[in-house]
């Protein structure tokens, strides 16, 4: 990245929601490659969360905290998203990456596990937003990147739920762009395809592989990659990004 590049981001703070591993950590340790300081709320291992804070702290000299938080508790999302700007002064960007998986098939799916599949990975964007979208009014900026899926442009058989919630994000993006572009604010989505993360561990690797045009599974800083470009593109407003080596063109 050129000197240009790297000050665009300093100075700037980012919100990521699932931010202590897999996608959402890779995608905090770019930005803060880039400059920028990182607030990471996370549901529940505060431990991994401090981890991530305590070395992008050190490897790139930013500003960074954890706040424990379920993004679908409307109000506990508030009072996260204000503490955040009391510690950080300011928030410019906001990653909604917090998400979870209850497969099954939709004729033994249950009731619960489609609510909260929905509650985490759409309402939770729509909570964050939601309370993000003042304070960016306030500046006249702010860039939100929704972390979708291709799922959510393809649907998956046994991930009714799951893909029911990324479709939906597509949709939020879409309309957050075009309600707020107006002021400053941009919204964009990233479809990642087969990530080796957690969620990916038990699914046959090999296997996946051979379906992609690139020939490999991605990882979390392909899709950290993507983050940043939306980050800094000044330009880009309502798109959806398919990070998925070739699998759903």
């Amino acid at each position: 990245m050129s000197e240009q590049v790297q000050k665009k981001l300093a100075g700037k703070t980012a919100l990521i929601t699932g931010g202590s591993r897999g996608i959402g950590r890779a995608i905090a340790a770019a930005l803060a490659a880039q400059g920028a300081d990182i607030a990471v709320v996370c549901s529940g291992n505060g431990e991994a969360a401090k981890e991530t804070c305590d070395e992008l702290s050190s490897r790139y000299g930013v500003q960074a905290g954890y706040y424990l938080c379920d993004v679908s508790d409307f109000a506990k999302a508030k009072e996260t998203v204000e503490q955040v700007r009391k510690d950080f002064g300011c928030i410019q960007i906001l990653v909604n990456c917090a998400g979870i998986t209850r497969d099954g098939l939709i004729l033994r799916m249950k009731e619960e596990d489609f609510d909260r599949v929905i509650d985490v990975n759409l309402k939770g964007a729509f909570v964050m937003i939601r309370h993000c979208s003042g304070i960016f009014l306030r500046q006249r900026e702010g860039c939100i990147i929704n972390i979708s899926s291709v799922v959510g442009l393809a649907g998956n058989a046994g991930q009714t739920n799951y893909a029911a919630s990324k479709a939906g994000l597509i949709g939020l993006t879409k309309s957050v762009a075009r309600e707020l572009g107006g002021k400053g604010i941009r919204c964009n989505a990233i479809a990642p395809g087969f990530i080796g993360t957690d969620m990916t561990k038990d699914l046959d690797r090999s296997g996946l592989a051979k379906q992609i045009p690139l020939g490999r599974i991605g990882s979390p800083e392909d899709v950290a990659q993507a983050a940043v470009y939306l980050a800094e593109a000044d330009y880009v407003t309502g798109t959806v990004l398919r990070v998925d080596g070739g699998l759903a063109m």
